[in-house]
């Protein structure tokens, strides 16, 4: 039966208890079916709704001639034709005793990121596993994501035993093995329940197949079960969204008080900038407030002038928050294309986006033993810590102690995709031993003596393009004129410093890590260095320029067809790797981003060796270094 009435969330229900969850677990197991059922008899399905529903199924439906529930959340096109949940989809209800928020999440392996996300925010998880199937990898590797984003509510719903004939011994068995997988990830509150979605057996109400069984119905459950949040009790954080500045007369810092209570008079410190003050007023669009707790979104007035902009995290001045730009955490890896330590990423962290390079993995877990396997990359949907470095520090919270101050996303630079989520564990104890020293001779007095600026001069291009040629004839006529220079070159390089690298995307990362490093060290002794590596990616030649800081860098494109540079194959390189002797060479079985906007691009097909050295002094001096 339809129902005609359902409270709508600015309504009088609005001051029930609210509980944000998700439902999980592996594709196919019945979670939107579930949801669906549990909507569908408890009454909460409006008419118009209903006559959609009743003409869906006939369309697109699994059912046959009865109704096919899950379409009330399986929402996009492709969904329906696959019978598969893509999308998270939120679901707003509410019954008598408690209104809800269900995030409907994919099970599909393909889509574990999706189901991270709408983890995010739930403070209970329903798994579903298939009677017939049992405790699956996508099962675990769900609930090893639930354990690690804290949710500590979990409910197993054993789906499908219509289908096994509601045997008792199954579900007991399933029930057995998934308690003991739970203890070993620290899911301590599991409530296990027998459930035929389809037929909506201990759904709603209690099912007359399953005698055996004596606990609560999933709804009765999630009415019922006590998921206390005590952000209000937990210090005051507050990420600082926006800085208000409508007149003279009126400087505030608006955001959302994510845990913790705050009045007028309370001292508070910014961070990471360490300066305490009081706060002077609460301001609202209603008025002003004699306190805010976690969960409003406020505008606080400061009694003093302090220098404060987005990103800046207001805190309990007695219990503030830690700041660090080194730290170990867990990384949930979202994306194809795999971590590549050493590569420089975007990391989200509240209000504030940093520059993040990630270490090698200490370890990635095997979600099925929770065994810990050496690993030097993480791929798409693997869990591993790893320790994390930013371009500068930030306030931070362990993400078990506050989530919203311990947890990140990381973002590509290039294509701006989230392709990972991090949780905080630790600073590491170098990042706090570790500081700058301060030296007398510096790179202004390296500049005097040496009589000319420094500079990065990066040449790139596939291997027989004749970066090396150039770069030595551009540095004999440099050492001619007088200019203390420095050449790097790919293949020097990795006699010693780099011997230890390979030649996969993670060890060309790590490769040219290093050798930025160095360029900058040099430049900062007031030398002229010339880098002669392929350096495939945009990312890391990005990298390179970002490190240079105030140096001038000429990213210096020596762009040569492939088929001239194999023609040409020096070192036989070329006829080494399409033989397979060779793998991972660029051009061949690796790519090579060529640069889309270099300061100087060479075309070796119409200069001589000795003209392109001639270009990039020609533009040195243009620029003033030499």
């Amino acid at each position: 039966m339809a129902a005609t009435t359902v409270p709508a969330p600015h309504s009088a229900s609005a001051e029930k208890d609210l509980l944000r969850f998700i439902t999980c677990g592996s594709v196919d197991d019945g979670k939107s079916t579930l949801i669906g059922r549990l909507l569908h008899d408890s009454g909460l399905v409006l008419d118009d709704h209903m006559a959609a529903l009743e003409r869906d199924s006939k369309v697109v439906g699994t059912q046959g001639e009865a109704l096919d529930v899950a379409l009330l959340l399986d929402g996009l096109q492709a969904e329906r034709e696959q019978g598969i949940t893509i999308d998270v989809a939120h679901r707003y209800f509410a019954t008598d005793r408690r209104t809800f928020i269900v995030a409907d999440t994919p099970g599909h392996e393909q889509y574990t990121r999706n189901m991270a996300t709408g983890a995010s925010t739930a403070q209970l998880a329903v798994i579903l596993i298939d009677a017939r199937k049992g405790v699956l990898i996508q099962t675990r590797r769900h609930s090893h994501i639930v354990a690690l984003l804290g949710i500590r509510h979990v409910v197993v719903a054993v789906n499908k035993m219509d289908l096994v004939g509601w045997s008792a011994d199954t579900f007991a068995a399933i029930e057995e093995e998934y308690r003991q997988f739970a203890a070993g990830i620290g899911l301590a509150e599991v409530t296990v329940i027998p459930v035929s979605a389809l037929h909506g057996d201990n759904v709603v109400a209690a099912g007359a197949n399953s005698p055996w069984y004596t606990g609560p119905t999933l709804l009765h459950h999630l009415e019922t079960v006590v998921v206390g949040d005590d952000a209000a009790a937990r210090p005051l954080r507050m990420w600082v969204q926006t800085v208000i500045r409508p007149s003279l007369d009126f400087r505030g810092y608006a955001g959302m008080i994510s845990a913790g209570t705050v009045r007028p008079g309370d001292r508070v410190r910014v961070l990471p900038s360490g300066v305490e003050t009081t706060v002077a007023r609460i301001v609202t669009f209603d008025g002003d407030l004699p306190q805010a707790v976690a969960g409003q979104s406020v505008t606080l007035t400061l009694a003093d002038e302090v220098d404060i902009s987005r990103g800046d995290l207001l805190c309990a001045a007695d219990r503030p928050a830690g700041v660090a730009d080194q730290f170990e955490a867990d990384i949930i890896w979202m994306h194809e294309q795999p971590l590549l330590p050493g590569r420089p990423y975007l990391l989200k962290h509240g209000t504030r986006t940093v520059s993040a390079t990630f270490g090698h993995p200490k370890y990635q877990v095997n979600v099925n033993t929770l065994e810990h396997l050496a690993a030097t990359t993480l791929e798409l949907n693997e869990i591993g810590v790893c320790n994390v470095s930013l371009d500068r520090p930030v306030p931070f919270d362990p993400y078990r102690e506050e989530p919203e101050t311990g947890g990140f996303v990381v973002i590509d630079r290039l294509t701006n995709v989230t392709v990972g989520a991090g949780l905080l564990h630790f600073a590491l104890r170098r990042s706090q031993n570790i500081h700058w020293q301060a030296v007398t001779v510096d790179r202004a007095a390296r500049v005097e003596l040496n009589r000319h600026g420094p500079a990065i001069v990066w040449f790139t291009g596939l291997s027989g393009s004749g970066k090396s040629t150039i770069a030595n004839l551009l540095e004999a006529r440099l050492h001619a004129e007088g200019v203390h220079t420095y050449l790097l070159d790919g293949d020097n390089v990795r006699h010693g410093l780099n011997r230890d690298l390979g030649f996969t995307d993670a060890d060309r990362v790590e490769n040219i890590r290093r050798v930025a490093e160095v360029a900058r060290l040099m430049a900062d002794a007031g030398l002229v260095v010339l880098v002669s590596f392929i350096s495939p990616f945009r990312a890391e030649r990005r990298m390179a320029r970002e490190r240079a800081g105030d140096v001038p860098f000429l990213e210096v494109h020596v762009d040569t067809p492939l088929a001239v540079a194999e023609q040409r194959d020096p070192k036989g390189l070329y006829a080494k790797a399409r033989s397979g002797e060779l793998v991972n060479f660029t051009g061949v079985d690796s790519p090579y981003e060529a640069p889309e906007a270099p300061e100087l691009r060479l075309d070796t097909t119409a200069l001589t060796a000795a003209d392109a050295a001639s270009a990039v002094f020609d533009r040195l001096r243009a620029d003033g270094v030499v």
